[in-house]
């Protein structure tokens, strides 16, 4: 392994506060915007992924989140795309670890398809991954091959079953889609509180153009999910958070945690404290506004983090209030054009 993976990062600065007061201590790195699956929700079936030579290398990628943690961040997750077709992956999580040793970093986690789970949970449980959000929509075999173009929902499911042999805590996450899964809520309910497991269901997010789909036809608003929910069980407020937008409710009957993340009916800007960065380096300060930063080019001007630092301070005194996701027919076209893939998950 390249050894500058486990080098010491120089003196921390001070933390990161955005216009609104709101410390930002959450980041999510995208390590690639190429995913072997092609959700109907997500991306086209014919994306045009990035040119391999645009991308950080594995090495900047750890200076960068080694930036953000010397800030303050104290969460971190790895997104793509799917993280764990980039080649060689493993070894950032490994130098990512020693934050977690050293205590800067409270918790290193991903956003995975679990198409690779398999092969890596035990190593991912060895670099001090405690808890991972695997995508979920269906437990009908012909609706995932048909939602995901391409996947195998045996494939999926065996990776849940070898990170949970890990001891890696799994939080299922399920896009609610009109028409294709809004009969499987309950049943996806039970299925991961019978393995103890946390269910998360997302409003459809207006991200990127897809190819003959309006997503109008496939947004559910989660009101209506947690109606259904209702149905099957008693649902209880509670008092937990894990950092993300996340809003949660106990099922009386099951004992488990159910999580609405509701971007589009009941945003949750006013308590954000996250940001993303892609691939290549690009800093939104919100997934639902289109104003970035160039990260890469200061990560390339020298071994001084002093220009990056300056970067990171720029954007985020520009992080918005708040983004204005619409759905509806008089709006078909997406909020911002750039996929989620390529925003990072």
């Amino acid at each position: 392994m390249n050894a500058s993976l486990h080098a010491p990062f120089s003196a921390a600065a001070p933390a990161l506060v955005d216009p609104f007061g709101r410390a930002v201590s959450y980041v999510r790195v995208s390590v690639t915007d190429r995913c072997d699956f092609r959700c109907v929700y997500c991306m086209s079936e014919h994306m045009q992924f990035l040119p391999r030579q645009d991308l950080l290398t594995l090495e900047e990628l750890d200076r960068l989140c080694s930036a953000f943690i010397a800030r303050g961040t104290r969460k971190l997750r790895i997104t793509g795309g799917e993280p764990l077709v980039r080649h060689g992956v493993m070894s950032l999580f490994e130098g990512l670890s020693r934050h977690l040793d050293s205590g800067a970093l409270e918790e290193l986690t991903l956003t995975t398809n679990g198409s690779q789970l398999a092969r890596f949970a035990a190593q991912l449980a060895d670099c001090g991954v405690r808890r991972i959000n695997l995508s979920l929509d269906t437990l009908d075999p012909e609706k995932f091959r048909a939602v995901t173009r391409t996947g195998d929902l045996s494939r999926v499911l065996a990776g849940m079953d070898a990170a949970l042999k890990a001891g890696i805590a799994v939080k299922l996450n399920a896009v609610a889609l009109r028409g294709v899964n809004d009969e499987e809520y309950v049943r996806l309910v039970r299925f991961a509180h019978e393995r103890g497991m946390d269910m998360t269901f997302i409003e459809v997010m207006p991200l990127g153009e897809l190819e003959g789909l309006a997503r109008i036809d496939q947004f559910m608003p989660l009101s209506e999910v947690r109606a259904r929910l209702s149905e099957a069980f008693t649902l209880e407020e509670i008092d937990y958070r894990t950092g993300g937008p996340a809003r949660y409710m106990r099922a009386k009957e099951t004992g488990g945690r159910i999580g609405f993340i509701t971007p589009l009916t009941h945003n949750f800007c006013e308590s954000c404290n996250r940001v993303r960065v892609t691939c290549t380096g690009t800093l939104y300060m919100c997934l639902g506004q289109e104003d970035s930063a160039d990260l890469r080019a200061p990560l390339r001007e020298g071994p001084s983090d002093e220009a990056l630092y300056a970067a990171i301070d720029a954007a985020i005194a520009r992080k918005p209030k708040g983004h204005d996701f619409i759905i509806d027919r008089a709006a078909q076209a997406p909020a911002v054009p750039r996929h989620m893939s390529t925003t990072g998950g």
